[in-house]
Parts: C-alpha cells; sequence; structure tokens
C-alpha cells in the first residue's frame, strides 16, 4: 500500500510569480516598460493595462489550443498547467510526487485500484468547489471521447473505472497495474462548465473569458498569434500568485531580449547561447544560471510514415528505411564538436533517451554498441551496403537514386542551424547531400511525414513513460489524414514489448532497468540520434527577483520545471514591486530566448512532455 501523508497548505503569502512555460521553444523579444500609468499613453490591444504590475511573458510559439484535451505544443500546456491542477506535482528538492489537488493516495494490494483524497480547500476560480466528481468527470471523457483524448490519452487506456463516491474520494480501477499513478499529468477540469460541450475536436475553449480553473492563474484574454492574458486566481489555494497580471506575447527576436534584460527591460532571459551567457557574466544587477538540463537535442529519422491502417504517407527518402544508412550517419556525426563548438562546452555529449539529471534512468551504450565519430567505418558501411560513389563522389541508392537528403531545421534556434552546417559537412565527405530546411513552422510537414530528418528533442519528466511512450504503435494516427500523439511514426515491436512491461512495474530497480533497455532498443533501430543534453543556461536581472527556486533546490534550473515552483516562488526586489499608493505602475517582463528551443524538433507532443522547441510539448 501507498500512503502519502496530508500536506496542510502553505499560509497565503503575498502573491506569488509563477511559473511560465515548461520546456523551451520560445523566443526573446525586446519590450519597452512604462514605469508609471500616469505618463502612460493608452495601451494597444494585448498590451498590458495600467496600473498594477504585470509580468510579459516573450514567446515564438502559436497556440494550437486552449482546450487541455486537445493541447500538445508547449506554450499550451504551460498555460494549463498555470491554469488547472493536477491530482499530483513534483517535489521542488528532488521531484518525488507530492500532493496537488490530491492531498493523499493509496493503493490495493493488487495494485489495481488507486483511491485518491481530494483536497477541501480547492476551488474554482467562479468560487465553486473542486471536487472528486470533477476529477472523475475529466477522467471520464478522456475514457469515453477519442477527441477528448487527443493530447493525454495515453494515462487513461489502461483505466477501466473511475469514479466518485463521494465530494473528496476519487477512484481509479486499473486493467492492469500502471506505474504512472502517480505521476498523471493531467489538468483536471471543472464539470459544470465543461460537460456544456458538445463536439470536442472543435472546442478550443477560446471564445468565453474568463476561463475557469483552479491554478494560481486564470485566462482572461487571447488572440491568436498576438497574446494570452493571465489574471492571479484569488482562491488558489497555495496563495495566488504575486503580480497583478500575466501576458504571452509573440515576438521572435533573440538579440533584443539580451539588450532588454541589460536595460532592465525585462527581467529573465532563459536558453541563452553561451556567447550571449558569457557577456552577461560581468553585467551589472544580472545573474547568470548554468545548470544540468532535463532536456536532449537530437536527431530523429523518418522511419516511413504511416497511420495505424497500415497506410504510408509522406514523401520521406526510401533510403534511411536501409538500417546501414541510419548507422552510417550516425557514425559521421561528431558530438564532442558539437558540444565543444556548438554548445561551448554548456553541454554533455548525448548518449540515451533519458538526460543524466535522471540518474535511476540514465543509460549509456557499451563498448562493442557505441556507435562513436568513425567516418572511415561509415565509408566502408555504405559501401558493403551497395551505395556506392558515382563519378561525381555522390552516393547512389541501389534504385540509382543519389543520397540527397532534407533536414527540418527551426528557424528560430540557433543550435538548430549551427549543427545542420557541420552535419552538411561531416556527410558531405561521405558524398551524402544535405539541405537545412529552417522553417517557422516544422510542425506541418512533420506530421505529414514531409521530411526525411529532423532536429528533435524533448523535455524528459521525472517519470519517463511519456517520453517512452511516444514512440510506441499505439501512439500512430488512426489514419493518415488524422495526428496522432506519436514523435516519430516509429512502431517497433520488441520496443512495445518492453514499454508494456515498464508500465507495469512497480520495483523501481526493475523498472529502471526495463527502461535502460528500451533506451537500448531505440539506439539500436537509429531512428533517434540523441547529440548532446543542453544545460539550462539563463539569466535574471537581481534587482527585479530578490530571491527564486531553482528545482533541483541545489543547482538546479529555473526555466522548464516541474510544476509552478520557479515563478510561484519568486520574490520582487524592493524596487521592482511598484507603490500601488503612487498611482504607479510596475511592470516586470519576462523574455524567453530563441535558443530556447528545448526540444528541438516536431510538433506532434503533449504536457512536461516534454518537448522544448517551437512546434513541441513541454
Amino acid at each position: 500500500m501507498v500512503m502519502v501523508t496530508k500536506v496542510p497548505p502553505r499560509p497565503v503569502a503575498p502573491r506569488r510569480l509563477l511559473r511560465l512555460l515548461l520546456a523551451a521553444g520560445v523566443t526573446a523579444t525586446a519590450m519597452v516598460a512604462v514605469p508609471q500609468a500616469a505618463q502612460a499613453a493608452p495601451p494597444a490591444e494585448g498590451d498590458a493595462k495600467a496600473g498594477g504590475t504585470t509580468l510579459t511573458v516573450a514567446v515564438s510559439q502559436s497556440v494550437d489550443s486552449l482546450s487541455p484535451f486537445l493541447a500538445q505544443k508547449l506554450v499550451s500546456t504551460s498555460v494549463h498547467r498555470l491554469a488547472y491542477e493536477y491530482l499530483t506535482n513534483y517535489d521542488v528538492k528532488d521531484a518525488k510526487p507530492i500532493p496537488g489537488l490530491a492531498t493523499e493516495w493509496k493503493s490495493s494490494p493488487d495494485k489495481l485500484t488507486w483511491t485518491y483524497t481530494i483536497r477541501e480547500d480547492s476551488r474554482w476560480s467562479d468560487g465553486k468547489q473542486a471536487t472528486a466528481e470533477d476529477a472523475a468527470w475529466t477522467f471520464n471523457k478522456m475514457m469515453t471521447d477519442e477527441n477528448a483524448a487527443t493530447a493525454n490519452g495515453s494515462f487513461t487506456s489502461n483505466f477501466k473505472k473511475v469514479t466518485a463516491p463521494d465530494p473528496r474520494t476519487l477512484v481509479i480501477e486499473l486493467k492492469k497495474p500502471q506505474a504512472t499513478m502517480t505521476a498523471l499529468d493531467v489538468p483536471i477540469v471543472p464539470k459544470h462548465i465543461w460537460e456544456k460541450v458538445g463536439d470536442f475536436s472543435k472546442f478550443n475553449n477560446d471564445k468565453q473569458f474568463p476561463i475557469v480553473g483552479n491554478g494560481p492563474f486564470v485566462i482572461t484574454d487571447f488572440k491568436v498569434d498576438q497574446y494570452i492574458k493571465l489574471k492571479p486566481n484569488k482562491n488558489f489555494w497555495r496563495g495566488a500568485p504575486q503580480f497583478d497580471e500575466l501576458v504571452f506575447k509573440y515576438y521572435k527576436d533573440g538579440d533584443a531580449a539580451v539588450a532588454a534584460l541589460q536595460k532592465g527591460e525585462v527581467s529573465f532571459v532563459p536558453n541563452l547561447t553561451p556567447a550571449q551567457a558569457a557577456a552577461l557574466k560581468s553585467a551589472k544587477n544580472i545573474k547568470v544560471n548554468d545548470a544540468p538540463g532535463r532536456r536532449f537535442f537530437a536527431l530523429a529519422t523518418n522511419p516511413g510514415a504511416r497511420a495505424k491502417d497500415d497506410k504510408t504517407f509522406g514523401n520521406g527518402h526510401k533510403a534511411l528505411l536501409d538500417p546501414a544508412v541510419r548507422k552510417a550517419l550516425f557514425l559521421a556525426v561528431d558530438r564532442t564538436t558539437i558540444v565543444d563548438k556548438v554548445f561551448q562546452g554548456h553541454a554533455v555529449e548525448g548518449e540515451g533517451y533519458i538526460p543524466p539529471r535522471f540518474g535511476s534512468y540514465f543509460w549509456k551504450p557499451g563498448t562493442e554498441q557505441k556507435l562513436g565519430y568513425d567516418p572511415a567505418k561509415a565509408e566502408q558501411l555504405l559501401d558493403q551496403a551497395g551505395y556506392r560513389k558515382n563519378g561525381d563522389g555522390k552516393r547512389v541508392g541501389k534504385d540509382g537514386r543519389p543520397l540527397d537528403f532534407r533536414i527540418l531545421c527551426h528557424a528560430t534556434d540557433p543550435n538548430d542551424k549551427a549543427v545542420g552546417k557541420y552535419l552538411q559537412e561531416w556527410w558531405g565527405k561521405l558524398g551524402i547531400g544535405l539541405k537545412v530546411e529552417c522553417l517557422d513552422n516544422v510542425g506541418d510537414p512533420w506530421t505529414k511525414g514531409d521530411y526525411d530528418l529532423a532536429f528533435d528533442g524533448w523535455s524528459v519528466n521525472p517519470d519517463p513513460d511519456y517520453v517512452l511512450s511516444i514512440h510506441t504503435c499505439g501512439t500512430l494516427p488512426a489514419t493518415p489524414k488524422d495526428t496522432g500523439a506519436t514523435d516519430n511514426f516509429i512502431c517497433d515491436p520488441q520496443f512495445d514489448a518492453l514499454y508494456a512491461q515498464q508500465s507495469v512495474e512497480y520495483d523501481a530497480a526493475k523498472r529502471a532497468d526495463l527502461v535502460k533497455r528500451m533506451q537500448s532498443r531505440l539506439y539500436d533501430t537509429g531512428y533517434m540520434n540523441v547529440m548532446a543534453y543542453p544545460n539550462a543556461l539563463e539569466a535574471y536581472r537581481t534587482d527585479q527577483i530578490k530571491s527564486i527556486k531553482t528545482m533541483p533546490e541545489a543547482a538546479g534550473n529555473l526555466w522548464g520545471q516541474d510544476g509552478y515552483w520557479s515563478w510561484w516562488s519568486a520574490v520582487p526586489a524592493a524596487d521592482a514591486a511598484g507603490s500601488g499608493d503612487s498611482g504607479s505602475s510596475s511592470t516586470l517582463w519576462l523574455v524567453l530566448g530563441p535558443a530556447a528551443i528545448v526540444l528541438v524538433g516536431v510538433g506532434v507532443w503533449a504536457a512536461v512532455r516534454r518537448r522544448s522547441t517551437a512546434d513541441d510539448r513541454e
């Protein structure tokens, strides 16, 4: 039996600065703060209103949906983490499960029935009590409506029955044991609002404001590709955030963000380039944080896009279906150079799928298995597989087609572009051509299967189930016209069998071993080439932010945490707080940098989840 002792809510302190987004993929921009409302011109539509404190976040990613049932992009899922509570949260010290909407939980001896106690002090922003019935309704809707399961269906696919015998008790019955029952990253929505929705596939939750939630903030307004506005939820059980308004506004100029930070026009910039971080280290009133990250930077190969109905689609290069070609490309990637030259030492060489920060799940290939940088061996492998060079030095396939590949690149990510140039050089020596296609929106060609390779990456949760699930056959789209939850159309029976085993294994050591075997299999197939684990490289103004929690607390990161601890805990510096009595308007602006493409790649995704790029999820 698993028991968690109820943790009483912390006394309501001054409103806390919340956590703003969950993983990267955002771009910074400069914005000009108006220090005093009395001197300010009327704000333009989407700008922060005069009076009160406003925290503005510049983002480069479009919102796919404000519906928690549909949203898969990072900016959307980040907003939802602010607007809705989950059953559990992650401890800021060590990421262990702690109470969220549920104060405690226990399982039956056979692990097939889980009972959660729902807290009494969580209220929806419209004043109504949040109850177990809201959670039961949320999960049941996902279990019975495939459209409602679009974003987070993997969490409920094993649920047999969900009931709420009373307002404070939630009971989940499972078909088989499930190891993620204390890490269900599903936003719980208010039944009395959402039961009125008809077609969940078309309802984007963006017409009536404010949007009722029970997280630290309430969504108050939204305009596509312009802004999202939020206000503190004064009913939030942990205490309301400190700022009077939160605005996500759309910009794409990364260099302007650093300039704005130096001028004091913004307070925080994550995902800095190494050059930017170096320049800021000596700047007055600016602190640079350089900590081990929770994401990976990878190269994804199109394995032949297909749907569950076995229909193939897309225009991926057929040569990449040959394991010999994928292995040769692996052998012609110098990870040491990528870490030293592109990340300038602010990263660790990539190996397994789970970053070293998550020690129990971190995997390294053995000596015989490891594909180190060996271009001569890559040449030999291609020759043996029948991919010979012609008179022009170009590799030609068995069908006579040149090995000319395309790679999807995020236009706002300097790391994509820099690594792309190295790949062109390294693969060019093999006789392989590479066109680097840098786009503002990589999601469209990605989901259509119209690519050969793509820069990819995910921010990994303390529980790795989700980032592993996106490579299972079950996440493929139902038909070529659908989207699905797959990352890269991988469907490997051996990987699926290991995933099924780890999902029901409660023994920590045994489950960790299964997760490592899954990474080993993913490595051997050659569809995912993890090149680096970038550090969290970020900076903030100490004259605007007095104190703030990293996660983990000992040498952790601020941006892209699990939960909302950094921004919820942040304490404004005295000169950044403003004075309501004087009528001044102190505006604190937070900007997310372009290298923030924590995920470097994709557009099909889901919560801390996890992807960190312009078109990805958490």
